[in-house]
């Protein structure tokens, strides 16, 4: 393999290296290995269940803390809206009016969704707006018959020429209707922080977008801003940043040789949200909430789920209150036999890390090495509720190549299907990971770690795509809340179910927790 002079000044220009480039072709080669499951992680075992009791008391120790604290919510939302409206492009590209009724459409494709999306149509946020829409465009709308008012009204909402929807960050389309206006899922994340996210009645949120978006959100927050600062008595700090080119990985033939793209340059794409470990590496606070953009609900569910939102913070901040004490101790040199016992201890019983068989016979002093080093990382706490059925990651148990085992999010494309014993222990399964961390990035000095060196690159994805008709191998990195975050201290909390409420499709629009009922 022989890259010109031309393609390393391609790679430069991108703020790679060559020998980050050649090392992602090696891993082409080589192969990424599938995850080892232990087992899967269950309450009582490796996730955290707690009663009404023990809930309200982490809610008051993070209420009682969080204005000393810097906080930051993150949400990831760069992603377009096509996705959620995949039914109704194949819909407008399969249906053919002249030989069938909608509704012999939906029979014989069995449509269960197109079906839904119909007869919710005026339950839809954006409903108005769309009507108000098509009778710009088609005069005579009220005129047509019921099949033909459909199409169109699928039509203006997709189509470039018209509404254009598929198009917006997923984070600016209409969400909620309520009585006076719409709000966008961008906005309720406004609402949210300021119930859980905020300090002394200011809340830092950090959006991670789409560069060709950002005049949009610009644009959305300052027609907000107002509005939301006077009914939360919030003040908001609202930053953005882009998935840095410099994450962006190599694409390669079938033959793991270099993609070229019809121009003779090589092809790079986009790693995956597992890039936007930079992004929060950039970040600096005392505690960092991560939320998806499509993850929001209706203003009347909001304190159930900020609720939910300051325990995992409380959790977090009790763990970090005793994880940098003992830190501190183990300065200390003189330290006892029994206290090191006692860290270990804590290590192995709160925050799920296996201790080597071997500990008891270290010298002092490498004990007290191999603790602190256990100890002085990154701590994520892990909203998991109970599995529903949703395609995604799970909280289980992993074993490394050294015998280690710990608690991962794990993929189900990491998964070895093939393995009956790894297949099996996918099915015991009992909860999911609906994307609700809580995370301190700071060390018990006050420093922020370097959350790249915490990142286990083994775990990165390798899939198939195309472009311009030819197959190609695309490498995403190790996902953010997953191997990622493989060398973090980890604890799973069991959530509510009502805390996880993505709009994966236009139909999610329409169950409860997003409507005013």
């Amino acid at each position: 393999m022989s890259f010109t002079e031309k393609d390393i000044n391609q790679i430069q220009q991108k703020g790679l290296t060559f020998e980050k480039v050649k090392s992602q072709i090696a891993l082409f080669k080589k192969g990424v290995p599938f995850i080892n499951l232990e087992s899967a992680a269950t309450k009582g075992k490796g996730i955290l269940a707690l009663n009404k009791e023990e809930t309200q008391q982490y809610v008051t120790l993070f209420d009682s803390n969080r204005d000393e604290l810097s906080i930051v919510k993150f949400v990831p939302a760069s992603g377009a809206a096509t996705r959620m409206f995949k039914t109704l492009f194949t819909f407008l590209k399969e249906y053919r009016p002249e030989k069938e009724s909608i509704n012999s459409y939906i029979n014989r494709h069995k449509d269960n969704e197109l079906s839904m999306f119909l007869v919710g149509l005026e339950k839809l946020p954006f409903f108005e707006e769309v009507v108000h829409k098509i009778h710009k465009v088609i005069p005579d709308f009220n005129n047509l018959s019921y099949d033909e008012k459909r199409v169109e009204f699928v039509k203006t909402m997709l189509n470039e020429d018209r509404l254009n929807y598929s198009f917006y960050p997923k984070g600016l389309l209409p969400f909620h209707r309520y009585k006076e206006y719409v709000s966008t899922a961008f906005e309720e994340h406004l609402f949210e922080a300021a119930l859980y996210g905020s300090s002394k009645n200011k809340a830092n949120l950090h959006f991670t977008i789409s560069e060709r978006h950002n005049h949009k959100f610009d644009e959305e927050f300052k027609y907000i801003e107002e509005d939301v600062e006077e009914k939360t008595n919030t003040t908001f700090n609202i930053s953005f940043s882009y998935q840095k080119h410099s994450t962006d990985t190599i694409g390669v033939t079938k033959k793991n040789e270099p993609f070229r793209n019809d121009d003779g340059s090589l092809l790079f794409r986009p790693s995956g949200h597992g890039a936007l470990l930079e992004n929060l590496n950039d970040l600096d606070a005392d505690i960092v909430f991560i939320k998806n953009i499509d993850n929001v609900v209706v203003k009347k569910y909001k304190s159930d789920v900020a609720y939910y939102k300051k325990m995992l913070g409380g959790i977090l901040l009790e763990i970090q209150q005793q994880a940098f004490a003992y830190l501190s101790f183990l300065e200390n040199t003189n330290i006892k036999e029994n206290k090191l016992v006692e860290i270990a201890q804590f290590l192995l019983e709160k925050l799920n890390v296996s201790i080597n068989r071997e500990f008891e016979k270290y010298s002092t002093k490498y004990q007290i090495e191999y603790l602190r080093d256990k100890l002085n990382r990154p701590i994520r706490v892990c909203g998991m509720v109970k599995n529903e059925g949703e395609p995604g990651g799970g909280p289980f148990w992993v074993k490394d190549e050294s015998g280690a085992v710990s608690l991962q999010i794990v993929e189900s494309a990491q998964i070895d299907k093939k393995n009956k014993h790894q297949k099996e222990i996918l099915k015991r399964a009992t909860h999911f990971n609906p994307v609700d961390l809580v995370c301190g990035i700071k060390n018990y000095k006050g420093e922020p770690f370097d959350l790249t060196k915490f990142v286990d690159h083994k775990t990165a994805f390798i899939t198939m795509k195309t472009k311009t008709g030819k197959d190609l191998k695309a490498l995403e990195l190790p996902g953010l809340w997953n191997g990622s975050m493989a060398f973090w201290n980890t604890i799973f909390v069991e959530v509510p179910l009502l805390t996880f409420n993505p709009v994966k499709t236009v139909n999610d629009l329409l169950k409860t927790p997003h409507q005013i009922l």
